[in-house]
């Protein structure tokens, strides 16, 4: 494809500015021009902020995937060691949380139970 070549030697604008033509011809060439730049990766909008942040606190680690070797076994395990102790914790901290809700729950409805007794009862209609 020499024409996706041209655009990606002349950079970002280019491709914004044949989107926009796109969208102003013909909306659907517009939109399939703006599909075709995100899935490729093309605006790197999202792709470059999460590769930065990726190489920042993982080394390569990919969402649903293994963690990649650092090449130091001891840092690796390290690591290891220390995102299970955080992932243990995340998993007491929500159990934590659903008890909390649940104690809270518990209060509001003995509450209005409470209330519900102690409410003086409706007179009763003479005849």
């Amino acid at each position: 494809m020499p024409i996706v070549a041209k655009l990606d030697e002349l950079g970002r604008g280019a491709w914004i500015g044949l989107m926009v033509l796109g969208f102003v011809f013909w909306w659907p060439v517009g939109l399939a021009i703006l599909a075709f730049s995100l899935w490729s990766g093309r605006m790197g909008c999202w792709n470059q902020g999460m590769t930065r942040w990726q190489g920042q606190m993982g080394r390569g680690r990919d969402w649903w995937g293994p963690q990649r070797s650092s090449g130091n076994r001891a840092f690796d395990e390290y690591r290891s060691e220390t995102l299970q102790r955080l992932e243990e914790e995340q998993r007491e901290f929500r159990a934590f949380l659903e008890r909390l809700r649940m104690a809270k729950d518990k209060a509001e409805f003995d509450q209005f139970m409470a209330d519900r007794r102690n409410r003086p009862s409706a007179p009763q209609p003479q005849t």
